[in-house]
């Protein structure tokens, strides 16, 4: 039975996007008003624009590899701290929750979501430092074409626009790639389904980082300003739903995405104290240094020896070599940087 037997004419998608039209708040992203695509194509019968963007995404390679990815503790052992695909998972799902009670496009969310982090490198943050140090030295030796920075948001966006897909990109509509590009940082998307997935990625990374190193025994819940405790609670899930409720209530019919100013303060209150105690001063941090010296190491040698680079990683011409160079490396997993190093400047044990 075809489309038109089942549903008059109307084809899966134009359903989906007359139920947007019908019940979506004014102010949300409709899947028909998107600015569109770099390259355009033939729309899909079955899914919006915004739908067809989150399976592309789902179903690419740098979205199976943050498994793998560093989200706070490197290559962990245990089997239940966060890895940069739980920490996605988990950010799509409170930013659904908040698209769906906003009536924003939980399509559009949930795409920026799990779109995020595909840039992120191997070890976190310290391998974001680390290329933005390798970047900063190569300019100052008087390097052409090689950035200022290496930001993992930017490089989310590069990701999904060229180096996915064997090149060609995913071609992913206007308002996915401004959320992906524009998800940190002090520039906001365009979008309220961006921003809802901006302060969701805190609220995820906050709560569970504190999990995380709780359950690690860096931090004890008791660490904690009681009364940041008081306001959002004792467990993660319930600090989540606190957090969640009062952006929801005081967003309600407002072109704003945001808690209370005093939730606000507190949130960034409980951030602060995370950096001060987890993300810089804690024994989680203790094997930085080792981290960056693999990223390193593992450029450099790339850089002096690019034939070692895989096929389609090898530039045109020599002053793209270093852009390259950070996707190759960008791209690794924390097992895979560890492996690679490992082979190239770890001696081999020859038994005689």
């Amino acid at each position: 039975m075809g489309y038109e037997a089942l549903t008059g004419a109307l084809t899966p998608r134009e359903i989906f996007e007359r139920r947007e039209a019908e019940s979506l708040a004014e102010n949300a992203m409709r899947s028909t008003d998107t600015r569109g695509r770099e390259k355009p194509i033939e729309p899909c019968p079955l899914r919006t624009c915004y739908q067809r963007d989150r399976d592309r995404i789902i179903h690419s390679k740098a979205f199976r590899r943050l498994i793998n990815k560093t989200q706070v503790f490197l290559a962990p052992e245990g089997d239940h701290y966060r890895t940069r695909l739980t920490h996605t998972l988990e950010v799509s799902q409170i930013s659904r929750i908040i698209a769906r009670a906003l009536q924003l496009n939980e399509d559009l969310t949930e795409a920026i979501a799990l779109g995020h982090d595909l840039g992120h490198t191997p070890f976190g943050h310290v391998g974001e430092e680390a290329l933005s140090e390798i970047f900063k030295g190569l300019r100052a030796q008087g390097h052409q074409g090689v950035p200022e920075h290496f930001y993992h948001n930017e490089q989310s966006l590069r990701v999904v626009d060229v180096i996915e897909y064997t090149g060609k990109g995913l071609n992913l509509t206007w308002e996915v790639r401004d959320g992906i590009l524009n998800h940190t940082g002090d520039s906001d998307p365009e979008t309220l389904e961006g921003r809802v997935v901006k302060i969701a990625d805190r609220i995820a990374y906050i709560n569970h980082d504190i999990d995380d190193a709780i359950r690690a025994n860096i931090l004890d819940i008791k660490d904690i300003d009681r009364k940041l405790i008081d306001l959002f609670g004792r467990y993660p899930g319930v600090r989540i739903n606190t957090m969640v409720c009062n952006l929801v209530d005081y967003s309600g019919g407002k072109d704003i995405i945001s808690m209370s100013p005093d939730f606000m303060d507190a949130m960034l209150r409980l951030r602060e104290f995370l950096f001060e105690r987890v993300y810089q001063g804690s024994a989680a941090k203790s094997e930085n240094e080792k981290a960056k010296n693999i990223v390193r190491s593992l450029f450099f040698l790339f850089l002096d020896s690019p034939e070692l680079l895989p096929e389609e990683f090898r530039p045109a011409g020599k002053e793209q070599l270093p852009i390259k160079v950070c996707d190759y490396i960008a791209g690794m997993t924390d097992r895979y940087a560890i492996k690679m190093f490992e082979e190239y400047f770890v001696p081999k044990v020859w038994m005689v």
